[in-house]
């Protein structure tokens, strides 16, 4: 979920005025919060009727549309930067999705949560249970998530995929994490280009 000091990191990357392209948009908060801070041109892709009904009754451009199939409507570089905010670990096809967001944005942007983070740790290794922590709050039977990945599991695929990681910041409890991220941050937020762009 968008909280405040992800939605400040994320504008912090964001030019005034760019456009931009919001993967799994949710409820909107996100695209709300960057039309009113950086006065963007901002659109959304959500999956969710409900979640779109919400969007729309903000005043946001939202389209309904599975990211799994693509995004083939969209020209190369069609928008200054493509945002996947806690939603890279619930699409089916991961990798595809990163693929063409990188394809129709100059720079992307994806928020996810770590699943390598302490508490999360604590609870496997104390309880032998799925963890359910603020950042990962679902039981094993209703969760989103499809992939659970670490920071440090993110970083090594960006490397191998040859993406440049252009800046990151961590957050735990609404504060910035600067030390052992992979243990203490509860969520990493990376700025992504193809190398040599």
């Amino acid at each position: 979920m968008a909280n405040k000091v992800g939605n400040k990191g994320i504008a912090d990357w964001i030019t005034q005025g760019a456009s931009v392209l919001d993967l799994g948009c949710g409820d909107g908060e996100l695209l709300a919060y960057l039309t009113r801070t950086k006065q963007v041109r901002a659109q959304g892709i959500e999956l969710n009727e409900d979640a779109i009904v919400r969007c729309i009754n903000a005043g946001l451009s939202v389209y309904q549309q599975d990211i799994d199939t693509g995004l083939s409507e969209y020209r190369d570089k069609s928008f200054d930067y493509v945002i996947l905010n806690q939603t890279l670990q619930q699409v089916k096809k991961p990798d595809f999705v990163l693929q063409e967001a990188l394809r129709v944005g100059k720079k992307v942007i994806v928020g996810i949560p770590n699943f390598a983070h302490y508490k999360a740790r604590a609870s496997i290794f104390f309880r032998g249970r799925v963890p359910v922590t603020p950042s990962l709050p679902y039981q094993w039977y209703d969760t989103p998530n499809l992939h659970f990945l670490s920071l440090n599991d993110f970083k090594d695929y960006t490397k191998n995929k040859n993406i440049a990681n252009n800046a990151v910041f961590y957050k735990s409890n609404n504060r910035k994490i600067r030390l052992l991220p992979n243990l203490l941050a509860e969520y990493g937020y990376f700025l992504l280009s193809r190398n040599g762009t």
